[in-house]
């Protein structure tokens, strides 16, 4: 973990979710390439890969730091703030 980001060594309620959809995208009919979830609130949003970037839009938004992929094999997270990343633990 960068000693130089006290974010990603916060405990986070949300970890995992059920949720395997963009809902932004769904919402205006539009898809996606990989999802993310906000660790602090369980939003789910798309990557930056994605056309919409909704996950760093809530992050512009909420101003909630850490982000982790959901997708299959992945457990890597990441900070906007101090613009580092971490690995879940």
């Amino acid at each position: 973990m960068p000693e130089d980001c006290s974010h990603l060594s916060q405990h986070f309620k949300f970890t995992n979710t059920k949720t395997h959809v963009c809902e932004e995208c769904v919402k205006i009919g539009d898809t996606w390439v990989h999802l993310r979830l906000c660790m602090e609130c369980g939003n789910v949003g798309c990557c930056d890969s994605s056309k919409n970037k909704h996950a760093t839009k809530h992050f512009h938004r909420s101003k909630h730091p850490v982000i982790r992929s959901i997708e299959p094999g992945e457990s890597w997270t990441w900070c906007y703030v101090d613009e580092v990343m971490g690995e879940l633990g």
